[in-house]
C-alpha cells in the first residue's frame, strides 16, 4: 500500500454501498449512466495526503458534477458532490465549481473531452484540467487533517454518462507532472512486457544465413511468418511469457498498440505495411484461443477509446492514426471475423464510433484559426433578410475575403475526406463477401448485426438511453452509403417489393401502409397466394392473432418509466456511451427498496413468433442470397416486377436499413445542425445593423459611440468563431457528396414505392418509412444544405421531382395506405410541394390523367376527413389570382420581421391555371360532387367562423375584467386559426365562383338557387361581425395581442369582397344574384357601405365604383329599396343579437336542447339540416322567444 492512499486495488466505483438514486454500472465498474434526477456514486479508494489524481472521460455533455467527497457527505435526488460542506465539484455544463455555495469556473465541456481531478492535499487545493489544459486552482483551504479523506465522486442527471480511469489504463494523452493515480501502473508486468517486446522486435529484423552460419540484419517490415523454424521455436519460446501479458488492459495499451502504430507511423498506405499481417499471424499461431481472443478485444477497445478522446487538431492526425491501426487488423480476415462474431467486442454500436468525427466546441483549441485564418460570412440579405449567394455590389475587399475563407473551407474538407476514405475502407472490409475461406462471409456476420442494430434502435425509441446517438448515426449512414455504392454497380438501386411480405427480412414492429402485418396477412392471404406464390400457413396465422391479443399489455409494459424496472428480468439495454469501451452496463444500482423487491415483467419483450423463418442471428448466407431455385430475399417475386439478377442479395437489406436508419433519427439530425448557420446568419444581420448606427451615430454623442463599438466588436468576435464552426459543419455533414447520399436515397424511396405500387393490394405491406423518408429526404435537400449547395445541381432533379410529385398526388387519398399519421403527412407534403413554383410545376408535369385524380380527391366533401390541408392546397393553386390576394404578406405586418421566411405560407404566390382548369372542369361536369363539395365548404365556413366569434367574444370579456389576467396563448392560437381557416374557405369560394361561376347563378341546375342563398347568408353574417361599428371584431383587433397578428380587417373583408365583385359586378345574372342578396333576412346596408369606405349614411348608394374599379351601379336600385327600413331598426343590445348572423334580434329557441338564435337562421338552417347549430342535438321543434318572458 501506498502511503496516502486507502482502500482495495484496482480502483472501482462503490456499486455496494458508495452510491444514490438509480444509476447503471459497466461490468468493469468504470463507466456510470445516471439513470434518476440526480444520481451519485463514489469510488472505492479515498486519499488523505499526498497529490493525486484521476481522468474522467466525458460520453455526454448534460448536467454533472465531477470532484471529490468525503465518507460524511450524504447525497439524494437534489443535492450531489459539491452541494455540501465537505465535497467540491466541477461543472462544465453550467462552467462553475461547487461548494456549497457557487461561482464561475472554467470552460464548456464537450462530449469526447477528458477532465483531470487533482487533489493536493499537502497544500490543500483542488484543480480541474480539461483536456490537458488547467482551469486554475478551484478550491483552497480544503479540510484536512485526522479523519479526512477524499473519494473520486460524481454527481449526474437522467441519461447522462461518463467513463473513469483511476490508473487501470495508461493516462491519456494528457498526464500532469506531480501528481499520481490512484492505482498503481503495474511496472514489473510493464517492464517484463517492453523486454519480451524487444526481443521479438530483434528477431524480426534478423536473419540466418545458414551457409555462412551467421546472423544477419535486415528490416523487420519485410519479416514474414513462413521462415526459418530456428525463429519460430524461439518465438514460441518468448511468447510462453509475452502471451499471458497481453491479456491485461494496461499492457496491450500501453506496449502492444504503441508498438503496432509505430509500425504504421511511415505513412503510406496501410497495404504498405505487411508486418501487421504476419504478427497477427503469428499471435494466432503461438498464444492459446482465449489469449488472442483477449488480446484483440483488448487492443479494439483501447484503439476505439484512443480514437474517441482523442484531441482535435488540424491535420486530424491523431484520428488518421488510429483508423490506420484499425484498418490494419481488419484487413487480417481470422482476426476480423473474431471481432465481428464476438458480440462484446465489436457489435456495430461499438462501431459506430470508428465512423464519427466529432465536432469541435472549441474553434481554437482545434486549430481552426491556423487553418482557415480568414472568417467570412454573407453581408448582402435580399428583401426578404435571405442571404444572396452571389451579390452583385460585393466589394473588391470582400470578394478577396469571401474568397480565402472559401480556400480554408477546402483545406479543412480535404483533411476530413482522409478520415472520411479510412472510415469507408473499414465499412468495405466488413462488406466483404468473398472471404469464406475461414467460414462465413464477413458481410453475413455484419449483416445480421446490422439488423439487430437497426431493432435496438426502432424498438427502443421511448428509451433515449438505448439509442445510437443522431449525430453518430449521421455520420454512419453517410460511410455506409459511399461503401455500398462502390460495392453495387447499378446505378438504379431500389428495395423490391418481395422483401416487405416474404418473410425474409424482419420489421420488427414497425408500421405498414395498410395497417399490423397480421392483420394483412388474414385480409390479403389470397393475393399473397395468387400474385406472389407465397401461401400462409394457417398456424402461423393463428400464432400473430394470439401476439395481437397481447400487444397492449406488452406495450404497456415497455412504457414505464426504467426506474421502476425490475431485477428480476433481464434489463433492456442502457446508454452505450456510457464508458469509452461502449461496454454494456450489467448492473443496475438503485437505492429505491422497490425497485429491488418488486418483480416485474421484463422490459425485453419475448421473442414472438412472426412471419419470417428464422430468427436475425440464425440466418446463413444461403438464406440471403438463395441457391439452387431458392430466391434467398426475393422469394415470391410478383408478375409485375422485373425478373432482373441482383448479384448479391444482401445489398437489398442494407440499403434497406439504410433508409430505416434515415427514419429514425438521421433527418432530425440534420435539421437539427441548421442552426449554426441560422446563429451566423442572426449575427451577421445584426453585426451590419450595428454597423450601420455606428455610420448614423453623431459625433457629440461619444458614449452612444462606445457602446455600439463594443457591440460591434462583441457581434464580429462571435462571427469569427461560427464561421469556422460552420466550416466544419459544412464539410462533415452539408457538403456536396453527403448531398448526394441523401439524394441517391431519395432516388432509392422513389423507385422502391413506385415497384410496390405497382403490386396493387400487396402495396399495403411497405413500410411507411418508405414515403417517410422520401418526404424528409426531399425537405431536408432543399432546405437544409443550402444557400452552400443547391438541388438544381443534382442530376436528373427535375425529374426526380416529377416523380415524387406524383408519388404525393395519387397516394395521399390511396385507400390502401390506413395509417391517420402518413395520411397526414402525406397531405401537409403536398401542401408544401404546392407552394414553390419549381415543385408545382413538377406537379403540373405529371401525367393529366394523376393531375384530374389529384383534383377529384381534393375536391371531395370535407366531412370525414382532415380538411384543412385539402382546403389550404387549393387556396395556393388560387393564390395570386384572386382578389387583392396577391400579396406574400398581409399588409398590416410588412413593417414585423417574420420568424422564418423560408415557411412555405410566407413563399410568393404562384397559382396554377392548368389545374384551375381541372378543377373548373371537374365541378361543372360533374354537378353531384359540385354540390356536395360546396355545401361542405359552406358547412366548415359556418363552423370556423362561429367558432372565432365565440373565441373572441371570451378574449374580450377576459380582457375586460379590472383584475390582471392572461388569455391562455393556446387560445390565442387555436383562435387565429380558425380564423385563417375562414379566411382561406372564403377564398376557396372565390375561386370557385370565379372559375365555375354557373354552380351559384344557373338555377338550372338542382343545388344552384340553395348553394347560392346559403352563399348569400354566410357572406352577410361574416360582414354583418367584421363591418359593425365598435363591435366585437374591432375591439379584440385594436387590443394587438399577440398570436392574433394575423386577424385583421383586411384579409376577410378583401375575400368577401372578392366574391361579392365576382356575383354582383362580373357576373351575367347580376339581378338574380343581387335580389337573393337583399332578401336574405341578415343583410344590413352599414356592411356595404362599409366596403365602399362610406360614411354610415344609409341613403343606399354604392358611390363611383366598386371594390375592383368597376360601376357598382347595377345593384344600387335593390339596396335602396329596403335602406329605409334597415335604418329605422331600432338599436339592440350585443346580448340580445342572434349568435349566428348578428343581424337580428334572438327569436326563436329549439327543442328539445334550448339554444337560441333569430328564426331566419334557424329557419334557414332546417332546409337542408336538423341538427342544433351549437350541440348537435336533433331539434325536433321551434319555439316563439321573447327576451321579455324570458325574465320572469
Amino acid at each position: 500500500m501506498m502511503e496516502g492512499r486507502l482502500g482495495p486495488q484496482p480502483v472501482v466505483l462503490d456499486h455496494t454501498s458508495g452510491f444514490e438514486g438509480l444509476l447503471f454500472v459497466d461490468d468493469d465498474l468504470l463507466g456510470v449512466i445516471g439513470h434518476s434526477n440526480f444520481s451519485s456514486i463514489r469510488a472505492t479508494t479515498c486519499v488523505y495526503k499526498g497529490k493525486w489524481a484521476y481522468e474522467v472521460l466525458i460520453s455526454s455533455q448534460g448536467l454533472m458534477q465531477i470532484g471529490w467527497c468525503t465518507l460524511s457527505c450524504r447525497f439524494n435526488q437534489e443535492e450531489g458532490v459539491g452541494d455540501t460542506p465537505d465535497s467540491y465539484a466541477y461543472d462544465g455544463n453550467r462552467v462553475r465549481k461547487w461548494n456549497v455555495t457557487t461561482t464561475n469556473y472554467g470552460k464548456s465541456w464537450a462530449a469526447g473531452d477528458i477532465v483531470s481531478c487533482l487533489i493536493d492535499l499537502d497544500e490543500g487545493t483542488i484543480t480541474f484540467c480539461l483536456n490537458g489544459q488547467s482551469l486554475g486552482t478551484a478550491f483552497t483551504s480544503i479540510k484536512t487533517g485526522p479523519g479526512v479523506a477524499y473519494f473520486p465522486a460524481i454527481s449526474l442527471s437522467f441519461k447522462e454518462s461518463v467513463a473513469f480511469n483511476f490508473g487501470s489504463r495508461p493516462c491519456s494523452t494528457y498526464p500532469v507532472e506531480g501528481y499520481l493515480p490512484l492505482q498503481n501502473p503495474p511496472a514489473a508486468d510493464l517492464m517484463k512486457a517492453h523486454r519480451l517486446l524487444g526481443y521479438i522486435r530483434n528477431i524480426l529484423s534478423t536473419s540466418i544465413d545458414i551457409q555462412e552460419e551467421r546472423l544477419l540484419e535486415r528490416d523487420c517490415a519485410l519479416w514474414k511468418l513462413h521462415g526459418e523454424p530456428t525463429v519460430l521455436i524461439t518465438l514460441a519460446h518468448i511468447f510462453n511469457h509475452f502471451a499471458p501479458l497481453m491479456c491485461k488492459v494496461y499492457l496491450v495499451e500501453d506496449v502492444l498498440m504503441n508498438f503496432l502504430l509505430g509500425i504504421l507511423e511511415g505513412g503510406g498506405s496501410v497495404d504498405e505495411h505487411p508486418l501487421i499481417q504476419q504478427l497477427l499471424d503469428l499471435f494466432w499461431l503461438l498464444m492459446e484461443d482465449y489469449e488472442v481472443n483477449e488480446c484483440l478485444k483488448q487492443l479494439m477497445m483501447s484503439l476505439l477509446r484512443a480514437y474517441r478522446f482523442s484531441p482535435i487538431i488540424p491535420d486530424l492526425g491523431f484520428q488518421i492514426h488510429y483508423l490506420r491501426l484499425t484498418t490494419a487488423i481488419l484487413r487480417h480476415e481470422k482476426s476480423r471475423k473474431y471481432l465481428l462474431n464476438n458480440e462484446l467486442t465489436f457489435d456495430v454500436l461499438r462501431s459506430v464510433v470508428f465512423f464519427y468525427i466529432k465536432t469541435p466546441l472549441r474553434v481554437k483549441e482545434a486549430g481552426l484559426e491556423e487553418l482557415i485564418p480568414t472568417t467570412w460570412w454573407p453581408t448582402h440579405f435580399d428583401k426578404e433578410g435571405k442571404d444572396e449567394r452571389e451579390p452583385k455590389d460585393e466589394s473588391a475587399d470582400e470578394r478577396l475575403r469571401r474568397r480565402a475563407y472559401e480556400r480554408g473551407c477546402q483545406r479543412l474538407k480535404k483533411r476530413i475526406e482522409v478520415v472520411e476514405e479510412l472510415q469507408v475502407q473499414i465499412l468495405r472490409l466488413l462488406l466483404n463477401n468473398k472471404d469464406k475461406t475461414t467460414g462465413e462471409a464477413s458481410r453475413y456476420i455484419f449483416l445480421n448485426k446490422f439488423r439487430k442494430f437497426l431493432q435496438e434502435n426502432a424498438s427502443n425509441r421511448g428509451h433515449p438511453t438505448a439509442l445510437c446517438p443522431p449525430e453518430y448515426m449521421v455520420c454512419f449512414l453517410h460511410r455506409l452509403i459511399t461503401a455500398v455504392r462502390s460495392c453495387w454497380e447499378e446505378s438504379n438501386a431500389y428495395v423490391p417489393p418481395q422483401l416487405f411480405y416474404n418473410g425474409k427480412v424482419d420489421y420488427f414492429d414497425l408500421q405498414r401502409l395498410g395497417g399490423l402485418l397480421s392483420h394483412l396477412k388474414k385480409t390479403l392471404k389470397d393475393d399473397l397466394a395468387g400474385k406472389a406464390n407465397i401461401i400462409i400457413d394457417p398456424a402461423e396465422i393463428q400464432a400473430t392473432s394470439m401476439d395481437d391479443l397481447d400487444e397492449d399489455e406488452e406495450s404497456g409494459a415497455a412504457q414505464r418509466p426504467f426506474g421502476a424496472a425490475a431485477m428480476g428480468g433481464a434489463l433492456a439495454r442502457p446508454s452505450w456511451l456510457s464508458s469509452p469501451t461502449l461496454g454494456r452496463a450489467n448492473r443496475f444500482l438503485s437505492t429505491a427498496a422497490v425497485s429491488l423487491m418488486t418483480p416485474r415483467r421484463p422490459l425485453t419483450q419475448p421473442e414472438k413468433v412472426k412471419v419470417r423463418t428464422l430468427a436475425v442471428e440464425q440466418r446463413t448466407e444461403e438464406d440471403i442470397e438463395g441457391s439452387h431455385g431458392n430466391d434467398g430475399l426475393l422469394l415470391g417475386r410478383p408478375l409485375e416486377e422485373p425478373d432482373q439478377v441482383v448479384a448479391d442479395k444482401s445489398l437489398l437489406e442494407i440499403v434497406d436499413g439504410i433508409v430505416m436508419m434515415y427514419n429514425l433519427s438521421v433527418h432530425q439530425q440534420l435539421g437539427k445542425m441548421v442552426v449554426v448557420s441560422d446563429d451566423v446568419h442572426e449575427y451577421a444581420v445584426a453585426l451590419k445593423d450595428t454597423e450601420e448606427k455606428i455610420a448614423r451615430c453623431p459625433a457629440r454623442r461619444a458614449d452612444i459611440l462606445d457602446e455600439l463599438q463594443k457591440s460591434q466588436k462583441v457581434f464580429a468576435e462571435k462571427l469569427n468563431h461560427l464561421s469556422r464552426r460552420l466550416a466544419w459543419i459544412n464539410a462533415t455533414i452539408y457538403s456536396k457528396e453527403k448531398m448526394m447520399d441523401v439524394y441517391w436515397l431519395l432516388c432509392v424511396c422513389i423507385r422502391t414505392i413506385e415497384h410496390a405500387d405497382n403490386t396493387g393490394s400487396l402495396f399495403a405491406f411497405a413500410p411507411e418509412l418508405y414515403l417517410n423518408v422520401a418526404m424528409n429526404a426531399y425537405s431536408a435537400l432543399k432546405n437544409y444544405f443550402s444557400p452552400a449547395n443547391s438541388m438544381e445541381e443534382l442530376p436528373g432533379y427535375e425529374e426526380t421531382l416529377t416523380q415524387l410529385a406524383a408519388i404525393l398526388a395519387k397516394h395521399f387519398a390511396d385507400p390502401r395506405i390506413v395509417g391517420t399519421d402518413i395520411k397526414d403527412s402525406l397531405m401537409q407534403a403536398l401542401a408544401s410541394y404546392v407552394c414553390y413554383p419549381q415543385s408545382l410545376r413538377a406537379v403540373e408535369r405529371i401525367p393529366e390523367e394523376q393531375r384530374v385524380a389529384m383534383m377529384r380527391n381534393l375536391l371531395a366533401p370535407y366531412e370525414q376527413r382532415p380538411w384543412a390541408q385539402t382546403n389550404w392546397i387549393l387556396v395556393r393553386l388560387w393564390r395570386g389570382c384572386g382578389f387583392g390576394y396577391r400579396y406574400t404578406r398581409l399588409p398590416h405586418l410588412l413593417k414585423t420581421k417574420p420568424e422564418d421566411a423560408n415557411l412555405p405560407s410566407l413563399q410568393k404566390p404562384c397559382p396554377s391555371l392548368l389545374l384551375q382548369r381541372h378543377m373548373a372542369e371537374l365541378l361543372s361536369l360533374d354537378k353531384d360532387m359540385a354540390a356536395s363539395f360546396l355545401n361542405s365548404v359552406l358547412n366548415q365556413l359556418n363552423w370556423a367562423f362561429s367558432e372565432f366569434i365565440g373565441m373572441i367574444q371570451e378574449i374580450q370579456q377576459a380582457a375586460e375584467r379590472p383584475e390582471r389576467n392572461f388569455v391562455d396563448t393556446r387560445q390565442l392560437k387555436v383562435c387565429a386559426t380558425c380564423f385563417d381557416l375562414s379566411v382561406s374557405l372564403l377564398r376557396v369560394l372565390e375561386m370557385t365562383v370565379t372559375l365555375v361561376p354557373e354552380i351559384f347563378l344557373d338555377w338550372s341546375r338542382p343545388s344552384a338557387e340553395l348553394l347560392l342563398r346559403r352563399l348569400a347568408q354566410l357572406l352577410n353574417q361574416v360582414l354583418n361581425r367584421v363591418t359593425a361599428e365598435k363591435n366585437l371584431f374591432d375591439r379584440v383587433v385594436n387590443l394587438r395581442l399577440p398570436g392574433l397578428e394575423s386577424v385583421d380587417h383586411y384579409p376577410i373583408l378583401v375575400a368577401v369582397t372578392g366574391i361579392l365583385v365576382r356575383i354582383l359586378v362580373d357576373g351575367d345574372r347580376v339581378s338574380r344574384a343581387s335580389s337573393v342578396l337583399l332578401s336574405d333576412p341578415c343583410f344590413q346596408l352599414h356592411s356595404i357601405q362599409h366596403l365602399l369606405g362610406e360614411a354610415g349614411d344609409s341613403s343606399g348608394s354604392f358611390g363611383p365604383s366598386g371594390p375592383s374599379g368597376s360601376s357598382g351601379s347595377s345593384g344600387s336600385s335593390g339596396f335602396s329599396g329596403s335602406s329605409a327600413a334597415i335604418a329605422a331598426r331600432p338599436p339592440t343590445s350585443e346580448e340580445d343579437l342572434c349568435p349566428i348572423c348578428y343581424a337580428h334580434s334572438i327569436s326563436a329557441i329549439f327543442k328539445p336542447c334550448s339554444h337560441k338564435s333569430c328564426k331566419a337562421c334557424i329557419n334557414q338552417h332546417l332546409m337542408n339540416n336538423k341538427d342544433c347549430f351549437f350541440c348537435k342535438a336533433t331539434i325536433t321543434g321551434v319555439e316563439d322567444y321573447s327576451p321579455t318572458t324570458s325574465t320572469f
